[in-house]
């Protein structure tokens, strides 16, 4: 799934001349018979040392940064209703006579937030594009700083191992869907009334509502991850309201599915991305090599995991308590996101081999992982309705465990909205070829969370809109993250000029 995980984190323009003509009133996308209200203003002013506690914060660390609040509809459909907050982050072009607008730097999760974010991974960005844009963070609904949300989950179900469904050792799901009924059930009781408005669409207008307080138009975007998913749906919603849109590391957009579908997107990432762990895992010289070549890595994991399925080593410190093999193999998801993670899974497969565990990784503050695995689950099972049916899932965890070993069913199993309550609010958004064509996607060829298998559909959905650059590297994150020039060059040319390749492009 695009879910942003650490190592125990929870649950990614056609010129404007020619649609002058053809902009809708502010109203476009709104929820139908519910016009929007007037747009309020943004009040900035100092940001607090820390940008609050989703993923993809941390300390403020540059001075042009500035802060506001922005409330919006907790309901979209009651707009005279209750409200909520959003936190919201820019730092303003740099040479204004060069602005050219605002570029939202949409972040993934679900749970992500890009408060942190202008100062952080936007001052990566060219200067030519930090010329031109007023560079905008904001934690979506839900993620604190904004009103946040909180299941009040035991500790034990905050374990990553847990929350990621991982069938037991005979394949039996049992535990699984008891794990969903309880987790759904707490959700429900301790969430409030909020995180029944979590979902895509609910950030989509959110996303709006800011646009308009900025006295935008249109907004250029940065999404990563989720962000893709929450970019592709805002240029659905509102795609005359869309300037430049960068997609980078992209979600499966399979309007039947959603969040199923990157769930099962592992199965693939994990094929895609392994043999180049085991390269680097078998390399001589290297100091935490596992094995004398890489084919000896895949059987040696599978071994360590069945082992450890069998005879789970004491792991104090580390929630869930021990080292078993559901616990192995979630270090391996999560160390394939990024090459620099491999020594991490190295170590652990050392170390178990050894009948050791490692020191355990420190894991983030316990109120970090409430809120985040709350947006999480609210914002999946709000999308789009699961099977309640628990055949379903053993029909397809037996599947993916025959095909996928190294991911052992995991990718299809259920998840806590297989016992979600209540029904999706609208249905997904289906993403079309209908809009301008101002989207340009990149993709690392080896994603282990948004695999190519999936962003191509994506880049088959959006059809004549968008033009994707495939880059031939491996980890989650694409743009500005992987050091490859071609592609880097290609987006920022794209942002700063509107110049995208006449065609689909393969960085090597």
């Amino acid at each position: 799934m695009s879910l942003t995980p650490s190592r125990n984190l929870a649950l990614t323009a056609v010129p404007a001349a020619l649609l002058v003509a053809l902009l809708p009133p502010l109203t476009a996308g709104a929820v139908p018979g519910h016009p929007a209200p007037r747009p309020p203003s943004l009040a900035w002013g100092p940001c607090a040392s820390t940008t609050g506690t989703g993923t993809g914060t941390g300390t403020n660390t540059n001075p042009r940064q500035e802060c506001a609040t922005l409330r919006v509809p907790m309901d979209h459909a009651d707009p005279d209703g209750p409200r909520i907050s959003l936190a919201v982050s820019r730092i303003p072009a740099e040479s204004p006579a060069s602005r050219r607008g605002a570029l939202f730097l949409i972040p993934g999760g679900p749970g992500g937030s890009s408060l942190g974010d202008p100062s952080g991974k936007g001052q990566k960005l060219p200067q030519e594009v930090r010329d031109q844009y007023d560079l905008i963070g904001f934690a979506p609904r839900g993620v604190s700083p904004s009103t946040s949300v909180d299941c009040g989950l035991e500790y034990a179900d905050l374990a990553t191992s847990e929350l990621r469904p991982w069938p037991a050792p005979d394949g039996s799901i049992d535990r699984n869907m008891a794990t969903a009924e309880r987790i759904a059930a707490t959700c429900v009781r301790n969430g409030g009334e909020l995180i029944r408005h979590i979902s895509t669409r609910a950030n989509a207008r959110d996303l709006d509502r800011l646009r308009a307080a900025l006295g935008e138009r249109k907004i250029s975007a940065w999404g990563v991850s989720y962000g893709t998913y929450v970019g592709a749906v805002y240029s659905q919603m509102f795609p005359h309201r869309t300037d430049r849109i960068v997609l980078d590391s992209n979600d499966d957009p399979d309007p039947a599915r959603v969040a199923r579908a990157w769930l099962a997107g592992h199965e693939q990432g994990v094929e895609d991305t392994f043999w180049h762990f085991a390269a680097w895992a078998s390399a001589p010289g290297n100091p935490d090599r596992v094995a004398e070549t890489a084919a000896e890595v895949r059987p040696l994991f599978l071994r360590l995991a069945a082992r450890l399925d069998r005879a789970p080593i004491p792991w104090p410190g580390f929630n869930p308590g021990e080292l078993n093999g559901n616990v192995l193999r979630q270090t391996m998801l999560d160390s394939l996101y990024r090459p620099s993670r491999y020594p991490a899974l190295a170590q652990l497969m050392l170390a178990a081999r050894r009948g050791t565990v490692p020191p355990a990784p420190p894991a983030p503050p316990e109120p970090v992982l409430q809120n985040v695995t709350a947006v999480g689950v609210g914002t999946i099972c709000n999308d789009v309705a699961w099977p309640r049916s628990a055949a379903v899932y053993e029909k397809g965890v037996a599947e993916s465990r025959t095909k996928f070993p190294l991911t052992a069913g995991m990718p299809r199993n259920a998840l806590p909205c297989a016992a979600w309550p209540y029904e999706p609010r609208e249905a997904p958004v289906r993403i079309t070829d209908r809009g301008p064509s101002g989207i340009l996607l990149v993709q690392n060829e080896r994603d282990v969370a948004t695999p190519l298998s999936g962003a191509l559909k994506l880049r088959a959905a959006f059809g004549r809109r968008a033009v994707m650059v495939i880059v031939n590297a491996t980890g989650h994150d694409s743009y500005l993250a992987d050091g490859n020039a071609c592609g880097d060059r290609t987006v920022s040319r794209f942002l700063a000029t509107g110049e995208r390749p006449h065609r689909d492009k393969y960085c090597r």
